[in-house]
């Protein structure tokens, strides 16, 4: 076995879900990741722990036969349910071996899936727990990479001193967390206020994700105004989406295009009232990330970029008091900020084109 994955392996059971003797550990992986998987298992037995692994998340070759077998009427399933309410520790592994194969699933279908699994979802988030990724040869492909490439780019951003990384991103925390708004500019299609204040900024240095690299926190829900083009694509539901316009009043979303599956965008705007509104404002700060890849997990962590999802607010990023945009989806949208740009905090530039305040003090 490469010994790169046997070191992704420990970095998820020691750095990111602090693994304990006894706790019951859930490892949800495509079995194209059966590697990662194996490792872990032995890292996990290592610890003195339970695993059991699943492919309920990740394997998207059943979920498209049982969604388009189904109508748009889900119960929760409770043994599902069940079966995270009784783990401590939950490990996601992104991998696939076709990352379009949910493409020709109704978005109304995939919608209705997803709320009727938010009570697992929420569950989930309450339990030690990492997202992470094996470098499949799909992957590799949808990043227009070697297989091999794509290996070397995925351990370098994974296998790290995460400790090194806590530190620069410490900077933008000390300006973000006590700051009241926050501005982002983009060339002349993006100019986006929205209120932060009172409301954590997380530094996320590869425990919840892996790789880490990046600061985030929660826009208070009714304070964003303003227009964003997102001008880095996604996909979601097996499809890509480009170009994604969103104009805020009041904090909601009150016109929005895309120039590639807008339809997806609409379904995903319609789940729930929380779905119009801003869940999440990241900025990206890992250098190692250093291409595009159609990879949220990495893409929205990619030095010179912001991101923001609209959806559901990470608990853990809304101040006592405040309140928390609840949703049952979460979708990340990046603009690139390496020309062109900045990023103002209470009326101060803090980055311009990519280039962090601290970065330049320091060079």
């Amino acid at each position: 076995m490469d010994p790169r994955i046997r070191e992704h392996a420990e970095i998820i059971a020691n750095h990111s879900v602090d693994l304990q003797e006894g706790d019951n550990v859930v490892v949800d992986a495509h079995p194209v990741a059966e590697d990662l998987v194996v490792a872990l298992h032995e890292v996990i037995g290592d610890h003195g722990a339970n695993p059991i692994a699943v492919s309920q998340r990740t394997g998207e070759r059943q979920r498209r036969a049982y969604l388009r077998a189904s109508d748009d009427d889900f119960d929760t399933p409770e043994h599902e349910l069940a079966l995270i309410r009784n783990t401590d520790v939950y490990i996601a592994i992104r991998a696939t071996d076709n990352v379009t194969q949910t493409s020709d699933v109704d978005p109304e279908i995939s919608a209705a899936y997803q709320q009727a699994h938010r009570p697992i979802l929420e569950e989930r988030l309450s339990k030690r727990w990492c997202l992470t990724q094996y470098p499949a040869p799909a992957n590799a492909q949808l990043a227009e990479m070697s297989t091999e490439g794509y290996e070397r780019f995925v351990w370098d951003a994974v296998n790290k001193d995460w400790d090194e990384q806590r530190k620069l991103q410490a900077n933008m925390v000390e300006i973000m967390d006590p700051a009241e708004e926050i501005r982002i500019v983009s060339g002349e299609t993006t100019d986006v206020t929205m209120s932060i204040g009172g409301n954590p900024t997380i530094n996320d240095h590869g425990e919840h994700n892996l790789p880490g690299g990046e600061v985030f926190t929660a826009p208070q829900p009714d304070s964003v105004e303003g227009e964003v083009l997102f001008d880095m694509p996604l996909y979601h539901q097996g499809r890509e989406i480009t170009d994604v316009y969103l104009e805020f009043e009041g904090g909601d979303v009150v016109s929005h295009s895309a120039a590639k599956n807008e339809e997806v965008l609409t379904e995903v705007l319609n789940t729930d009232e929380g779905a119009r509104r801003l869940g999440e404002l990241g900025i990206g700060m890992n250098r190692d990330i250093d291409r595009f890849t159609y990879n949220m997990l990495f893409d929205e962590k990619m030095g010179d970029t912001v991101h923001m999802a609209v959806g559901r607010a990470y608990d853990d990023t809304v101040g006592e008091g405040n309140e928390a945009n609840d949703s049952a989806v979460h979708v990340d949208m990046i603009v690139d900020m390496s020309e062109d740009s900045f990023i103002e905090v209470d009326g101060e530039v803090v980055q311009r084109d990519g280039t962090f305040r601290f970065e330049e003090s320091e060079s």
